[in-house]
């Protein structure tokens, strides 16, 4: 009999002993034969369709053991590189806050089912219902299933849930809507949900059906016009945790690189002067023109960070450099980083492991990480993401 100590990074428990078992919690006590005794950080998971359902692997979790484990992930990532940090308190969601979500749909005989995917598999888990979803969207999909049914749904497809400024925004990936049947459908879906936009995606890019006024969503107190399906951090709780990271992180610099810089998350809180780059136009072009509409000091450029990241020279022209690079990292542009000669970076990361390789490039440079803030946004899942400083 051994004791489960912590969470590994896959969601597992890991014993005392070195052994590893599903769905453990620290506490529990891992028998010879492979079964658990419940431990004290064991709690009665909320939702029918765990663990089956692959949206959420921790449910089984208290408060305190997920925190927990939210926190180690990014020690441990650290720990991997040789490095050591003050890591401040997680930062955790509250259940049914997701505003930003993707439900996969199938139509196998004559039946469409909608939900997320079980773990380690294609097989959709018909949801009916959902603890981390934000009720808004929750509430649309019996009514999106019925819909897909309508449409007479074959194959598959993927339903982008998105809440903006002025209200849920859809969408469908994978469908073919043509006819008049299918236009009826669709208005009459929106219409009666309220729903902000709708669009379909056949694989020719999204074509909006319904829109009846401009979509939006507000970042740094500015509205900003959203794309569909565009990336958005995913609960407002996650968003104002690493902004107010990133905001104590610079200071008052008088001028800031906000690499990666999407809609303008960041690009639109900061003090002084921004420069922002990012790669995908529909974003840039969203962040620019809300930037104008506003009058922020922000000079938005549209460029490829991986095959073209900011020189050396580039970034000794500014105090402060904000960076929040996809699950990959940012070799790249860390490399450049690490020869700035002064200044301050706030590193923002949604995979520790990637984050703590380029940590340790900064550090060898001369950087010294002051503190790391881990966010878990991703409720009850092995998602964990954190907001980071460095000086010089």
């Amino acid at each position: 009999m051994s004791t489960i100590v912590r969470i590994g990074g896959k969601g597992e428990g890991v014993a005392d002993d070195g052994r590893r078992a599903a769905l453990a919690a620290p506490g529990d006590m891992l028998n010879d034969d492979g079964t658990l005794t419940p431990g004290l950080h064991r709690q009665t998971p909320p939702c029918r369709h765990f663990p089956t359902c692959g949206g959420c692997q921790l449910q089984h979790l208290d408060e305190d053991a997920y925190a927990a484990f939210v926190s180690d992930r990014v020690a441990g990532a650290l720990a991997g590189q040789g490095l050591t940090a003050t890591i401040r308190p997680a930062q955790i969601s509250p259940p049914r806050s997701r505003r930003r979500a993707t439900l996969h749909a199938d139509g196998k005989g004559g039946k469409v089912r909608l939900g997320f995917t079980e773990a380690k598999s294609h097989a959709i888990v018909d949801i009916t219902e959902c603890h981390i979803l934000a009720p808004d969207l929750f509430a649309l999909v019996a009514p999106v299933r019925g819909l897909l049914q309508k449409l007479r749904l074959k194959g598959r497809a993927d339903v982008h849930l998105t809440l903006a400024d002025q209200g849920p925004d859809i969408l469908v990936t994978g469908v073919k809507a043509d006819g008049l049947s299918a236009h009826d459908a669709i208005v009459d879906f929106a219409t009666a949900h309220r729903v902000a936009r709708f669009a379909i995606d056949d694989g020719m890019g999204p074509e909006t059906r319904w829109e009846p006024d401009a979509v939006t969503i507000t970042l740094g107190g500015v509205a900003v016009p959203l794309p569909p399906a565009a990336f958005l951090q995913a609960t407002p709780e996650g968003e104002a945790s690493l902004v107010a990271a990133v905001r104590e992180a610079i200071g008052d610099a008088p001028t800031t690189a906000d690499l990666f810089a999407g809609l303008g998350t960041f690009a639109l809180a900061l003090p002084g002067r921004v420069y922002a780059a990012e790669g995908a136009r529909d974003a840039l072009f969203a962040l620019k023109a809300a930037a104008n509409r506003a009058q922020r000091l922000v000079f938005a450029e549209h460029r490829d960070l991986y095959r073209r990241p900011l020189t050396v020279a580039e970034l000794d022209r500014f105090a402060a450099v904000v960076i929040d690079p996809p699950r990959a990292g940012a070799r790249e542009q860390a490399e450049a980083l690490a020869t700035k000669a002064s200044g301050v970076i706030a590193y923002v990361s949604c995979n520790p492991s990637s984050f703590a390789r380029d940590a340790k490039m900064l550090c060898e440079g001369g950087w010294r990480l002051d503190w790391v803030v881990p966010v878990g946004q991703f409720r009850w899942s092995t998602h964990v993401e954190l907001a980071a400083r460095f000086v010089k």
